[in-house]
C-alpha cells in the first residue's frame, strides 16, 4: 500500500456521520441517562427524596454533561473507527489488485521477449 488516502477519507466520513448520528439520536438519551445517574448519586449523598438544594443540582448537572460527552465520544469514535476500517479494507483490496496487475504485466513482458 503506497498511500492510505481512502482510509483517511473513511475516517473523516465516519467522524462526520458520528456527529450527525449523535446530534439526532445520542444527545437526548445521553442527557437522560446522565441525569438518572446524577439523581442516584445525589440521592445517596444527601438522601432521598432529593430536594432543591444547590449540591444535588450541581451533581445532576455535571452528570448530565458527562453523559452527553460520553455519548458523543462513543458515537464519534465508534463511527470513525468503522469508517477508517472500511477505507483500510478498500485500500488493501486496491493494493492487492495493483499487485496482481503488475505481476501479470511483468509476466506478459517476459513472455513477449
Amino acid at each position: 500500500m503506497r498511500t492510505k488516502e481512502t482510509a483517511k477519507k473513511g475516517l473523516y466520513v465516519g467522524a462526520g456521520a458520528g456527529v450527525v448520528l449523535f446530534a439526532l439520536i445520542g444527545l437526548l438519551p445521553g442527557s437522560f441517562i446522565g441525569g438518572i445517574i446524577g439523581l442516584s448519586i445525589a440521592g445517596s449523598i444527601v438522601g432521598t427524596p432529593v430536594g432543591p438544594e444547590l449540591l444535588p443540582r450541581i451533581i445532576v448537572g455535571v452528570s448530565m454533561i458527562l453523559g452527553i460527552i460520553l455519548a458523543g465520544l462513543i458515537f464519534v469514535v465508534g463511527s470513525s473507527l468503522l469508517g477508517w476500517a472500511a477505507g483500510y479494507v478498500i485500500d488493501a483490496v486496491r493494493a492487492e489488485k495493483a499487485k496482481v496487475t503488475d505481476v501479470a504485466e511483468n509476466y506478459n513482458r517476459r513472455r513477449d521477449i
